[in-house]
């Protein structure tokens, strides 16, 4: 049997603390194990260590590390969510209390994990870009942060 799980690397030891956030505020999270550092490991402090969990479904591994690798947009989750709503609801959630607005419906949230919260309307109003419509919507998304479903749409319906 083979599997798959993403792996973050957190070099600021807040493996466990982003878990249980996710877990309290993100349905289908949830932290399912928590391996402790033995002692005398290099680069790495004493207490959380290995982090097993899932955000919205998704299977993950974090370590919390020394800082030789750093989190980055390299790797964002992509959240779908369901209308305007939920797109503020999460935003204002990974972008409060140190979190970052990034464009085009990227963010960064105060554990450094970068996230794109996306409407389940973006495929429909983006389509494979191959119509003006299409393209209208994507150029009208390249301006904003949050997406702006309304906006977008209207971007799409205009000729």
């Amino acid at each position: 049997m083979v599997s798959a799980r993403a792996h973050l690397w957190f070099s600021n030891g807040k493996a466990g603390d982003a878990a249980r956030f996710y877990e309290q505020h993100i349905p289908d999270s949830k932290v399912t194990n928590v391996v402790s550092a033995p002692g005398g490991l290099p680069h790495t402090e004493p207490g959380e260590f290995i982090v097993d969990f899932t955000v919205a479904g998704m299977p993950v591994t974090a370590i919390n590390a020394g800082d030789e690798f750093t989190l980055s947009e390299a790797f964002s989750v992509y959240l779908t969510v369901e209308g305007q709503k939920e797109v503020d609801k999460y935003w204002d959630l990974l972008t409060a209390d140190g979190g970052l607005e990034q464009p085009c419906g990227w963010c960064k949230d105060k554990f450094g994990v970068s996230w794109q919260i996306v409407p389940r309307e973006l495929e429909e109003l983006c389509g494979d870009m191959s119509t003006p419509a299409n393209r209208r919507a994507l150029d009208a998304m390249f301006t904003m942060t949050k997406i702006d479903i309304a906006a977008m749409r209207k971007a799409y319906d205009d000729a």
